[in-house]
């Protein structure tokens, strides 16, 4: 396997094993469907968003609090997801 797929299989797993079950199911749904076609930089930051507090980034899904620059493409993307869908 290669070093690019090995850290898409761990970012998949981070992103389904946070600290509040709403957000698995938000980053965990969009893992499944996204982190494949990824390129090195919507990797990068989104390894970076697996970085920050559980509740900054459902404050940012939510609307409840305006994400940092750098993930706001990244939230508007998560906002529009359906966490119904998720596996």
């Amino acid at each position: 396997m290669s070093e690019t797929g090995i850290r898409r299989k761990r970012l998949r797993i981070r992103a389904w094993r946070r600290g509040i079950k709403e957000m698995d199911l938000i980053l965990g749904g969009y893992a499944d469907d996204r982190l494949a076609a990824m390129d090195e930089d919507e990797i990068a930051t989104f390894e970076a968003a697996l970085d920050e507090n559980d509740h900054d980034l459902f404050a940012w899904v939510t609307g409840q609090a305006a994400p940092p620059a750098r993930f706001a493409p990244l939230v508007a993307e998560l906002s529009v997801r359906d966490p119904g869908r998720a596996r």
